[in-house]
C-alpha cells in the first residue's frame, strides 16, 4: 500500500493540496494510506521549509505550492 503525507500547518493551501491529492488517489484507484501531518518536529525531519509539501513513500516530491491533480497523478503511477 502506497503511503502519502501532506505536511503543513492546516492552512488553505494545506488542505486545497490534500483535497486535490485525496482527488487524485481516487480518479488513479489507487490503495494509499492518506495523513494530514501538522507536526512541525515531523515536518522538519523530511527537510521541507516550505509547507505544503507532498510525500509519496517518504519521498518529498514537492513543496511550497499546491499542485493540480494531474501533477499529483504523475507522482503516483
Amino acid at each position: 500500500m502506497m503511503k502519502i503525507k501532506v505536511l503543513g500547518s492546516g492552512c488553505s493551501k494545506c488542505e486545497a493540496l490534500l483535497a486535490v491529492t485525496k482527488e487524485a488517489v481516487q480518479h488513479l484507484g489507487i490503495d494509499a494510506e492518506m495523513l494530514d501531518v501538522t507536526d512541525f518536529a515531523q515536518i522538519a525531519r523530511y527537510g521541507v521549509m516550505s509547507t505544503p509539501a507532498l510525500v509519496v513513500d517518504e519521498k518529498v516530491v514537492s513543496a511550497g505550492r499546491v499542485l493540480k491533480a494531474s501533477q499529483i497523478e504523475s507522482f503516483l503511477k
